[in-house]
């Protein structure tokens, strides 16, 4: 049986300093964020601020005529809803769940109080926006200018990260929204990554099977990426002296 899914297993949560935690803990709120759940809509206020454990939330630019890309991934190393203490309320960007599992909420008030009076949330908040401030610059860059299987591969990688394990449950449709291309164009690199032994694609299932060579054959975006993460996100954050 899989452990049950804690509040610390999201590293923000985790990186909260002992008295912000223990004020936060009685106030999150246990989700299941099943596939395909809208967390939020275009324009529309947020009520929540949520800290996916086990799910992988997609952030999606959605066009007038329904077409959507996506521009960054939220998973267990982050929030969702970061207009919210960013003084916008709402954001024109969609967030659904790409990847079903678990994770907890919190009140939209509650962030914003504790965002306001807070020196060490503010601070952990604010490094974590810069990292999805730099996945969405990277994945804007990645998309114009390599290829779609490099795409694929730094999409893979950026979601294997943010997972237990090497499975992803994931259409090549569904895919081919998140990045914005045609299925054929996802169908035929998911056959170049499964004859080059990198993945194995099987009714909506794809397997890692060398993660190495996927970060060998992604290109520099994904490495960009997590380096901005682990620099930003990896210590705990203390309250200034």
């Amino acid at each position: 049986m899989a452990s049950e899914s804690l509040p610390k297993d999201n590293h923000l949560l985790a990186a909260l300093p002992t008295v912000e935690w223990e004020r936060w803990q009685p106030l999150l709120e246990r989700v299941d964020l099943p596939l395909g759940k809208v967390l939020y809509e275009s324009g529309s206020t947020m009520s929540h601020v949520y800290f996916p454990t086990t799910a992988i939330v997609s952030l999606l630019y959605v066009m007038e005529d329904g077409a959507s890309a996506e521009i960054a991934v939220v998973g267990n190393e982050g929030l969702v809803g970061i207009a919210l203490f960013m003084g916008g309320q709402s954001t024109p960007s969609r967030a659904v769940v790409q990847s079903a599992g678990k994770g907890y909420r919190m009140r939209a008030g509650i962030v914003k109080e504790e965002f306001d009076h807070s020196s060490a949330v503010l601070h952990l908040l604010l490094r974590y926006t810069q990292a999805l401030i730099t996945q969405m610059a990277q994945t804007a860059v990645c998309n114009r200018h390599h290829s779609l299987d490099q795409q694929l591969c730094r999409w893979l990688l950026l979601s294997l990260d943010r997972l237990k394990g090497t499975e992803l449950v994931m259409t090549q449709e569904l895919i081919a929204n998140m990045l914005g291309v045609r299925r054929e164009g996802v169908t035929e690199a998911a056959l170049k990554l499964q004859s080059a032994g990198l993945i194995r694609y099987s009714r909506g299932r794809i397997t890692v099977l060398d993660r190495g060579g996927l970060e060998q054959r992604t290109c520099e975006c994904y490495a960009v990426v997590k380096r901005e993460y682990d620099r930003l996100l990896s210590a705990r954050t203390e309250a200034p002296s």
